[in-house]
C-alpha cells in the first residue's frame, strides 16, 4: 500500500475507533469498505489472468477495483445492523487471525469457529458490540498503518497496539455514549 492509503486508513480508523457508536451506519460502512478495499487487493494476483488486460493497467490494478472492492462491501453496512455487527466481529476475528496466526487450515477453522462466536454475542448485546467491534476495527486499522509506516517488528507490538488502542477506543465510546440508547 502507498503511504497516502496508509494516512486514509488511519484516519478512517480513528474516526470509527472513536465515534463509531455515534456514526454507526457511517461506521459500517467505512469498516467494510476498508475490508473489501483489502480484500480486492489481496485478490488481485489471483483473479489477474482472468482479465489480465483490465488488471495489468494501474488505472484499475490499483485504484478502481480496489475503490469497487471497498464499495461494494462498503453498501452491506447499510443493511441489516445484526448482520453487520454479526459479521464485522466475525471478520475481525479472521483478520486477526491471518495477520498474527497465519493461514495453515486448522488455524482458519479455530479462527473461523471464534469468529462465529464472537459473531453470535455480538448480536445478543448490540450497543457493547457496536462499541467494541467498531472500537476493534479502528485499532486494527491504525494499528496496520503503524506497523507499515514505522517498520515495527510485528511479532513484538500488533498485539499491545491492537489491544491498548482498542481499549481507548472502546473506553472512549463507553463514556461519551452513557445517555444513549
Amino acid at each position: 500500500m502507498e503511504n497516502y492509503e496508509l494516512l486514509i486508513t488511519a484516519g478512517l480508523g480513528l474516526a470509527v475507533l472513536l465515534f463509531g457508536y455515534r456514526i454507526k451506519k457511517i461506521a459500517f460502512f467505512i469498516v467494510w469498505f476498508i475490508l473489501g478495499w483489502h480484500l480486492m487487493t489481496l485478490l488481485l494476483p489471483n483473479i489477474m489472468h482472468l482479465l489480465p488486460e483490465v488488471v495489468n493497467t494501474t488505472l484499475y490494478k490499483d485504484v478502481l477495483l480496489p475503490i469497487a472492492g471497498g464499495v461494494l462491501m462498503g453498501m452491506l453496512g447499510f443493511t441489516v445492523e445484526k448482520l453487520c455487527v454479526s459479521l464485522i466481529c466475525f471478520f475481525l476475528v479472521m483478520a486477526i487471525t491471518v495477520q498474527y496466526f497465519g493461514t495453515d487450515w486448522l488455524t482458519l477453522a479455530i479462527g473461523a469457529i471464534v469468529g462465529a462466536i464472537a459473531g453470535g454475542v455480538a448480536v445478543q448485546l448490540m450497543k457493547p458490540a457496536i462499541i467494541l467491534a467498531t472500537a476493534g476495527a479502528g485499532s486494527y486499522a491504525i494499528t496496520t498503518t503503524i506497523l507499515v509506516l514505522a517498520s515495527l517488528n510485528q511479532e513484538v507490538f500488533y498485539f499491545p497496539l491492537l489491544i491498548g488502542i482498542a481499549v481507548i477506543g472502546a473506553i472512549f465510546q463507553f463514556s461519551t455514549t452513557k445517555r444513549s440508547s
